[in-house]
């Protein structure tokens, strides 16, 4: 069962840090942005969405134990 939740927790924090990603990029291209500096930006949101996700993630665990 803790697997399964793991698994399906980590499948959820990655489609919406994709999704964040992709939102960020067409925004900056909407903005006026070149390609390389739209996907920069995409990946810059990529990364701090996990940070994020991490960071709340370290939080609870040292709440609940």
């Amino acid at each position: 069962m803790n697997v399964a939740v793991v698994l399906l927790t980590t499948a959820l924090v990655i489609v919406v840090s994709a999704l964040a990603a992709f939102g960020a990029g067409k925004l900056a291209r909407m903005d006026g942005a070149t390609y390389p500096a739209a996907f920069s930006r995409a990946a810059v949101t990529f990364a701090a969405v996990v940070t994020l996700a991490a960071t709340i993630t370290a939080a609870f665990a040292a709440l609940l134990s």
